[in-house]
């Protein structure tokens, strides 16, 4: 058990190939001590101990760098229920010493031939190399040109120039929409899109259907990306399939499973192939899929991290490693939020990173709870952040009081009131009027949405369920797309 930070849940870190120097390694395996005493250390090779409060966010069995994941609850983590969420320590004791926005910085992703190796000696590199080195006195003497000094260096030990990193919101560098959910947005109309979970097998049959019922009533559909841990077609071949259908697909990417190298690829392939809307997600651990599990630690990059660098590929045409690109993909990136996992306030850090990092549409986990919704809300507009990204509203008709629930009792990061799930179960057994009682909540809560300020839209989830998205929009009066061959396919 370290000082600071929760218990590890991985092993430290070995490095890929051993140091020859005995000094070094002598050196490397006090340093490793010293910090696995104090932080529960994995010697990750990329310390951002500064920008978390001291807790060490390698403790988290995710590995993420930037915040929390949309399952994790207060009370413990998603991924292992007998340990607290690391992130939830560290957000909490940011807001008591006062440094919340310095969990703002988009913090990099390991480096793999650094991992396992110490980084004191880096960091007294980095000192002998300033132009003006930090002088201790200082700290006495002059304590403003002290703190300057001593954050150019930590920053310089923490972002690689790979990487490069701040806690600035960078707006895409193009003027014209790429996409034609893009430009019904931009055109202040507002915006439904729907989801489709691809198929389980070869075939695109059923899929064919759900395209139908969809295709003139929503602006596009998302395609989602094995989810649940569950290996479906992939995000990418049905995405191209509905492209080819007529109806503008939302290509789900998340980092489960996937290096950084797979995600830059995929998303270039989508790119070449038409695909212009990319949801960028850090994806289900392992253990929420069918067993055997997998390997529990293939998480390379987390949502941020991503959007990080699809959008200074897109806008600033260079790989990860500063190769320049000849042909710029051009990508409409999006996220996905939680509103009622973590405290609005902690959840808006994590929007902010996300909007910061090159986000420009998100869309929600479902909304049950209006008045609870409107609070996330008011956290983003604290941090200025309605101006900056279109928020579709999520919306999922419950086809079951067993479904709600489930949903109610067993999904991270939704919340649905009693007096719902009450209402789903006073439908009795028959299996119509449960539909139909939750037909009539969603049409509810899609009235509620349609009048709130900064909603952009709606994303419905309708979980199999897909022929009553035409249903819900025409009862609502949601508007028809208007957008149509908009984007170059």
């Amino acid at each position: 058990m370290s000082l600071f930070s929760p218990p590890r849940y991985q092993a430290p870190f070995k490095p890929y190939r051993r140091e020859e120097s005995t000094p070094i390694r002598l050196f490397t395996s006090f340093e490793q001590g010293v910090k696995s005493a104090l932080f529960g250390c994995r010697m990750c090779g990329n310390c951002i101990l500064q920008e978390t409060a001291f807790v060490c966010p390698m403790t988290c069995p995710k590995g993420l760098r930037n915040g929390l994941c949309g399952g994790a609850t207060p009370d413990q983590c998603e991924v292992d229920p007998s340990r607290p969420c690391t992130w939830y320590v560290i957000y909490e004791r940011a807001e008591r010493l006062g440094r919340e926005e310095r969990l703002l910085e988009i913090n990099a992703p390991l480096d793999g031939a650094r991992v396992g190796r110490e980084t004191w000696l880096d960091v007294v590199r980095l000192w002998r190399e300033q132009e003006e080195r930090l002088n201790p006195l200082d700290f006495v003497r002059d304590r403003e040109k002290f703190s300057q000094q001593w954050d150019d260096l930590f920053y310089a030990a923490r972002q690689p120039d790979w990487w490069q990193g701040d806690s600035a919101y960078h707006p895409p560098a193009y003027s014209e929409p790429l996409s034609r959910l893009e430009a019904s947005l931009r055109a202040g109309t507002f915006t439904v899109t729907a989801e489709i979970a691809p198929p389980l097998d070869a075939s695109f049959a059923v899929e064919a259907k759900k395209v139908g019922w969809l295709h003139d009533h929503v602006v596009a559909a998302n395609f989602t990306d094995s989810a649940s841990a569950t290996p479906r077609m992939s995000s990418l071949a049905a995405s191209v399939y509905s492209l080819q259908s007529g109806l503008e697909p939302v290509m789900q990417l998340q980092a489960r499973d996937r290096t950084r190298v797979a995600i830059a690829a995929d998303a270039i392939g989508a790119a070449g192939l038409g695909i212009r809307n990319l949801l960028c997600l850090s994806g289900d651990h392992h253990s929420a899929g069918p067993g055997p599990m997998a390997k529990p630690d293939q998480f390379d990059l987390d949502a941020v991290q991503m959007l990080w660098m699809l959008r200074r590929m897109r806008d600033e045409g260079i790989y990860l490693d500063g190769r320049a690109m000849k042909t710029r993909p051009q990508w409409f990136l999006g996220a996905a939020a939680s509103p009622f996992g973590a405290p609005p306030k902690f959840e808006a850090i994590r929007m902010h990173k996300k909007v910061n990092a090159g986000a420009q549409f998100v869309q929600t986990q479902p909304i049950f709870d209006h008045a609870r919704f409107l609070e996330w809300l008011e956290a983003l507009d604290q941090r200025s952040l309605l101006d900056k990204v279109y928020i579709l509203a999520g919306i999922i008709p419950l086809k079951s009081a067993k479904a709600a629930h489930f949903m109610a009792e067993e999904v991270a990061g939704v919340y649905i009131p009693p007096e719902i799930v009450q209402r789903m179960d006073d439908a009795g057994d028959d299996k119509l009027a449960q539909q139909e009682t939750g037909v009539a909540i969603a049409l509810e809560l899609i009235e509620k949405l349609k009048a709130t300020p900064g909603i952009a839209g709606l994303h419905i989830m309708a979980v199999h369920w897909e022929e009553i998205v035409p249903r819900l929009i025409d009862e609502s009066d949601l508007p028809r797309p208007v957008v149509r061959g908009h984007a170059p396919i």
